[in-house]
């Protein structure tokens, strides 16, 4: 039995005065195994919220299916919920408790009690032993993310939703984040995680959906995507305009440039035409393909039916 299935899901909001309805997610299906750590990618839009919102419970489906540990999120919500521990994106706290507090409470929900010993691991392993008897008011915007990871790890869930865990934060809490994580994962719990941070998702997760436009347009082992790839990626820097049959598949950031070549033949032609055209560059070097390379091929290809019925 998997962890999470999701079985031919679709939502459609309907639109205002009448302009039809918007199909948020068409007919999305794929299990995560037991102790995976899954990434859910895509663009703004794509649909990953939703799909979090589903499983959680806070949104129906208007068709389809979602299960955590066999209990459908519906129709057995209570047993559902208990399975999940989610880190959701926004910043939901209390102002009224101190962080111990915060946490008890959270528990009480699950109907758990007299677990300090739990609660002081959770407060140690994320830097938060120092700020427990603090008010959230008090915490910086990093420190009540931690928080909420705490709060969705109070009770102990087999299976941890992680939404935008790391956005917006500083380096030393995501390092600590995913060390716990990764520590709660070897332990046997399951991970899903949705993120725009791609070297997080390629560091971390064993297996990826794609979403784009509410479906999934890949579904694969992170080593297989990543070989899915061109082999290497020229990178160099340059103050000018690219010619524009190099601009129209370049990846440019500021002045660092990204260009796939397969081979020296190739990497020797995209040097002569920079030369051509009189662009200088510095700094060259190659180097292999990373997830963000798939990912922005795969964004980039045919795109799919405008999702709007009337």
């Amino acid at each position: 039995m998997p962890a999470i299935r999701f079985q031919s899901v679709s939502k459609t909001y309907a639109l205002p005065h009448d302009q039809g309805a918007f199909r948020a997610l068409d007919d999305v299906s794929f299990d995560i195994e037991e102790g995976e750590f899954f990434g859910l990618l895509g663009p703004n839009g794509a649909g990953k919220t939703t799909l979090i919102s589903i499983l959680a419970g806070l949104s129906r489906a208007t068709a389809g299916q979602v299960s955590v540990h066999g209990f459908d999120v519906q129709t057995h919500f209570a047993d559902a919920r208990r399975q999940l521990g989610i880190v959701p994106q926004e910043l939901v706290f209390d102002p009224f408790f101190n962080v111990r507090e915060t946490l008890r409470i959270q528990s009480g929900y699950f109907g758990i009690a007299r677990n300090d010993d739990w609660i002081d691991e959770l407060l140690q392993s994320l830097g938060l032993a120092d700020k427990a008897e603090a008010n959230m008011r008090q915490l910086s915007g990093g420190m009540k993310r931690r928080v909420l990871v705490a709060q969705a790890l109070v009770h102990k869930p087999p299976v941890i939703v992680l939404d935008e865990p790391t956005a917006g934060v500083d380096v030393e809490l995501r390092q600590t984040l995913w060390q716990f994580v990764a520590r709660l994962n070897k332990q046997g719990s399951t991970v899903l995680l949705t993120t725009h941070y791609l070297e997080e998702a390629e560091a971390l997760c064993n297996r990826i959906a794609m979403l784009k436009r509410g479906r999934v347009i890949a579904l694969d082992r992170t080593s297989e995507l990543l070989r899915s790839a061109a082999s290497n990626v020229l990178r160099f820097k340059t103050d000018a305009n690219l010619p524009w049959s190099l601009a129209q598949h370049a990846r440019i950031t500021g002045r660092v440039v990204q260009l796939p070549a397969q081979d020296a033949r190739e990497v020797e032609q995209v040097l002569a035409q920079l030369r051509e055209a009189g662009v200088a560059v510095e700094d060259v070097e190659m180097r292999k393909a990373d997830l963000e390379d798939v990912f922005i091929d795969l964004m980039a290809g045919e795109q799919t039916p405008l999702e709007v019925s009337r």
